[in-house]
C-alpha cells in the first residue's frame, strides 16, 4: 500500500498515509490546501476506507478541532550532560542483522500509537546512514534504537524495564549538547520515562484528530 503525497480533489489537497493499513488497518491524512475542508476530509475519509483503513487521523486544519484528539506529537529535549551513562554498550546494525533489526522494530511499534512500520526500502536507507543499533548487556539483547546527529528516532525495550537503559545507552550515540526526542502524547509509558530524565517539551509538532468515526 503506498502514500499519496498530494491527493486533490475539486476541494483541496491532502497528503494520505496509507502504508500502515495492511499492518494496523490505520490511515492518516495531513489536509494541505482547502476552501472546503469539511468536503475534502469527507473525499479523504472515503477513499481512506476503501483501502481497507479502520481507523482514520487527521491533522493540519483548525476544523479538525471539533473531532476527539487522538494525540499530540511533541518535541522534547534534555541536555546531555544531565543524563547517567547507559550501563549497555551499542552494536550498530549490518546488511546480515539488518532483517533481524527490522523484525524487532515493526513487532515492537505496532502498538505505539504513530508509530511507522518499516519496509525493506526504509532499512536500507537508515542502514546506508548507519543510525540503527541493538543495545546488549553481556549476552542479553536489551532492545533496539535508531539515532541521527542530535535525535533519537526510535527506542524499543526487549526485556521488561530495560526502556531506561536503552535510552540512556543510545545517548552514547549523541555528540551534541542536547538529546532531542519526538513522542506521541498517548505514548504514557514513554512520556513518564522522558519525564523522570528530566527531558522538557519544548515545541508541539502536531495534533492529530480522530476522524474515522464520521461521516458514516
Amino acid at each position: 500500500m503506498r502514500d499519496i503525497p498530494v491527493f486533490t480533489t475539486e476541494h483541496g489537497a491532502a497528503s494520505l498515509v496509507l502504508h500502515e493499513i495492511p499492518y494496523k488497518r490505520v490511515a492518516y491524512i495531513t489536509l494541505q490546501s482547502t476552501l472546503q475542508p469539511e468536503e475534502l476530509l469527507k473525499e479523504c475519509i472515503d477513499f481512506c476506507r476503501m483501502a481497507g483503513a479502520e481507523k482514520i487521523y487527521a491533522t493540519g486544519h483548525p476544523v479538525l478541532k471539533q473531532y476527539p484528539l487522538h494525540t499530540t506529537v511533541v518535541k522534547m529535549q534534555q541536555l546531555r550532560e544531565c543524563l547517567p551513562e547507559g550501563d549497555g554498550y551499542l552494536l550498530p546494525v549490518t546488511e546480515e542483522t539488518a532483517e533481524h533489526w527490522r523484525s524487532i522494530y515493526n513487532e515492537k511499534m505496532q502498538s505505539v500509537p504513530n508509530a511507522s512500520t518499516l519496509t525493506l526500502t526504509d532499512m536500507k536507507q537508515y542502514l546506508s546512514g548507519g543510525t540503527c543499533y541493538f543495545v546488549h548487556n553481556g549476552e542479553t539483547l536489551l532492545g533496539i534504537g535508531m539515532v541521527s546527529g542530535e535525535k533519537i528516532n526510535a527506542i524499543a525495550a526487549c526485556e521488561p524495564g530495560a526502556g531506561e537503559t536503552v535510552l540512556l545507552t543510545l545517548c552514547n550515540a549523541v555528540f551534541t549538547e542536547s538529546v532531542t526526542i519526538e513522542v506521541a502524547s498517548v505514548n504514557t509509558p514513554a512520556m513518564r520515562l522522558y519525564d523522570r530524565l528530566g527531558f522538557q517539551t519544548v515545541a508541539e509538532l502536531s495534533r492529530w484528530y480522530d476522524v474515522g468515526g464520521i461521516f458514516n
